[in-house]
């Protein structure tokens, strides 16, 4: 590769480094040109799966501020850039590599911070946004009912301890004879 056409690579990758909020690291080695494009389809508009040459890859991960990523950059590499839910793209990587044995899934950095293997793995068993958020509003609605309720007792309770009342003296006043005139 020519300098100017390794420069214009480097600046291409730090770029997308720092767009990123998190990337995964994979290697792909076995992959068909067919199995990385369903891969790449697979991910959607969530994430960019790019192939790239280890030396590059370094250079800008390292002008980009993101560290602790050069253990990976070995053998054949390739990166998917995350740009929406770090979680989804996660989980659709190891879907595929469950699907795809040849797709190893090396580690990663999410918000700056590198993670494992094991760590990107256990970010895919994370359940989605929205169902996250769905469990959330589900929670604070039960709670509001129960505030309401809590709030409801005393005086649920006050009207029968009235009723009770007025009944009894209802059925006091029923056994009684009238007063005389």
């Amino acid at each position: 590769m020519a300098n100017t056409d390794k420069s214009a690579a480097v600046a291409e990758l730090q770029e997308k480094f720092q767009k990123s909020n998190a990337a995964v690291v994979t290697a792909y080695t076995g992959l068909t040109v067919a199995q990385l494009k369903q891969l790449r389809r697979s991910l959607g508009e969530n994430a960019q799966y790019s192939v790239a040459k280890n030396t590059l890859s370094k250079i800008a991960a390292k002008e980009a501020g993101v560290s602790g990523l050069d253990e990976y950059f070995k053998g054949s590499t390739a990166v998917a850039f995350v740009t929406g839910d770090p979680v989804a793209t996660a989980k659709g990587l190891r879907d595929f590599a469950k699907d795809n044995p040849a797709l190893v899934i090396k580690g990663g950095f999410i918000d700056g911070k590198s993670l494992t293997a094991d760590e990107v793995n256990r970010l895919a068993d994370i359940e989605s946004r929205e169902v996250l958020l769905a469990k959330l509003a589900g929670a604070l609605q039960a709670t509001t009912a129960k505030a309401a309720a809590t709030f409801q007792a005393p005086l649920t309770k006050f009207v029968r301890t009235a009723d009770a009342l007025r009944a009894k003296v209802e059925q006091e006043g029923a056994g009684e004879p009238a007063p005389a005139e």
